[in-house]
C-alpha cells in the first residue's frame, strides 16, 4: 500500500474523529511505522526487527499528536461580511477585501472548487496559515482619560497567509492537515540522511584538496627552489597538513559508513520520532488587541477583543498561526478580478 494511503489512514484515527484515551492501539502503531518506512526507505524493512525498534517512538508521537486535538480550534466563517463582526477576522486581515483576495490566491481551494465532484458544494474547509509580526512603535495613546503622544506600544500584525487543505468538512480537513503533518516528520528524518550524505561529500573534496596539498609540498621538498636560497621549510605544513588528513579520512569512513548503514537510518528516524515534542508543537497564545492592532494590557478599560490563537511548528523554518476556516463558495473572486488587483497593487 502506497505510504500516502498509509498516512491517511493513519491521520484518520489521529485527527478525523475525537481523541483517544488510554493504550495506544497496535494496528495503529504498525500503520503509521510501515507509512514512515515507505515513506523514508522501504529497504528498512530487511532490518530485522524493524518494527519493534520503530514502535516505541512511533506510539510516543501518536500520543504527542493526540493531544494536540483537544486544543484544535474550531473553523470560522472566511467572509468579507464577516470581517466587520469577528474580531479574529479583523485582527489577522487589514481590510475586509483582503479576505476574498486570500481565497483566490489559493491554487488549492480554486481546485477544489471547479473540480467535477464538488460541484454542488457550497462550502468548503481549509486551514488558513500566517506569521504573526510584533513591532514596538511609539503612537498616542489614552491614559487615564487622556491622550498622550509618544507611547511605547506594541503592534500585531499577519502576512504571508496561505490557504490549504481544502475539504467538504472539518474532519477531513483536519485529516488531510494530519497527513502533512506525518509526512513533514517523515520528510525531517529524510533530512537527517541526506545531511549526512552532504556532508561525506564535504569531507571527500576536503580529503582531495588535503592530498593534493600534500603532494605539492613533498614535491616541492629538496627541489629547484634550493638553487634560489630562498628554500622555504615546509616540515611543519606538512605535519599539520598529515594530521589534518588523517582527521578528514577517519570523519569521511564514519560517515559514509553510516550513510550505507540501513540501521543507522533507523536511528535517524528514531531521533525524530523519540522526541516528537522538540519536533512539532501546537502552542496557544492569548492577545488582546483593539482594532488598531494594538495589544492592549490586561485589566485595561480600553476596548479590545481577547483571542486565542493557535501557533504550529514544525521542524526549523515552519512556524504559522492557523485558524480552520469555512469558505464559501461566493466569496471566491474570478482571476480576472485577482490579476486587475495585482496591476493596480504594482502601480
Amino acid at each position: 500500500m502506497p505510504f500516502a494511503t498509509l498516512f491517511t489512514n493513519v491521520a484518520a484515527k489521529l485527527f478525523g474523529a475525537p481523541a483517544h484515551a488510554g493504550a495506544i492501539e497496535p494496528e495503529l502503531v504498525e500503520s503509521m511505522v510501515e507509512a514512515v518506512v515507505d515513506a523514508v526507505d522501504p529497504r528498512l524493512r530487511t532490518v530485522s526487527g524493524y518494527r519493534g525498534k520503530l514502535a516505541p517512538g512511533i506510539a510516543g508521537t501518536i500520543t504527542h499528536l493526540r493531544s494536540f486535538v483537544p486544543d484544535l480550534p474550531e473553523p470560522v466563517a472566511l467572509s468579507r461580511a464577516a470581517w466587520g463582526s469577528d474580531p479574529l477576522l479583523n485582527a489577522i486581515f487589514a481590510t475586509a477585501d483582503d479576505v476574498p483576495a486570500v481565497l483566490g490566491r489559493s491554487e488549492e481551494m480554486r481546485a477544489f472548487f471547479e473540480a467535477e465532484a464538488n460541484a454542488a458544494v457550497a462550502e468548503a474547509h481549509g486551514l488558513l496559515g500566517m506569521l504573526k509580526v510584533e513591532r514596538n512603535v511609539l503612537a498616542p495613546a489614552m491614559i487615564n482619560g487622556a491622550v498622550q503622544q509618544d507611547v511605547a506600544q506594541t503592534t500585531v500584525s499577519f502576512s504571508g497567509h496561505r490557504l490549504i487543505a481544502p475539504a467538504a468538512d472539518h474532519v477531513a480537513c483536519r485529516r488531510e492537515i494530519g497527513v502533512r503533518i506525518l509526512k513533514r516528520l517523515a520528510e525531517l528524518a529524510l533530512e537527517r540522511i541526506t545531511s549526512a550524505g552532504a556532508r561525506a561529500v564535504d569531507l571527500e573534496q576536503r580529503k582531495a584538496l588535503l592530498g593534493a596539498r600534500l603532494r605539492m609540498l613533498n614535491l616541492r621538498r629538496n627541489g629547484l627552489e634550493t638553487l634560489a636560497g630562498d628554500a622555504h621549510d615546509d616540515a611543519a605544513e606538512i605535519e599539520s597538513i598529515e594530521r589534518d588528513l588523517k582527521a578528514t579520512v577517519d570523519d569521511y569512513v564514519e560517515t559514509k559508513t553510516s550513510i550505507a548503514t540501513l540501521a543507522t537510518r533507523l536511528e535517524h528516524i528514531n531521533t525524530i520520532f523519540n522526541a516528537p515534542a522538540q519536533y512539532v508543537s501546537l502552542a496557544r497564545i492569548d492577545l488582546r488587541l483593539n482594532r488598531m492592532g494594538y495589544k492592549v494590557a490586561p485589566g485595561s478599560n480600553e476596548p479590545a477583543a481577547d483571542l486565542a490563537l493557535r501557533e504550529l511548528s514544525i521542524g526549523e523554518g515552519l512556524q504559522a498561526i492557523i485558524v480552520f476556516v469555512r469558505c464559501p463558495r461566493a466569496e471566491l473572486p474570478p482571476k480576472q478580478s485577482l490579476l486587475a488587483r495585482a496591476a493596480r497593487e504594482m502601480l
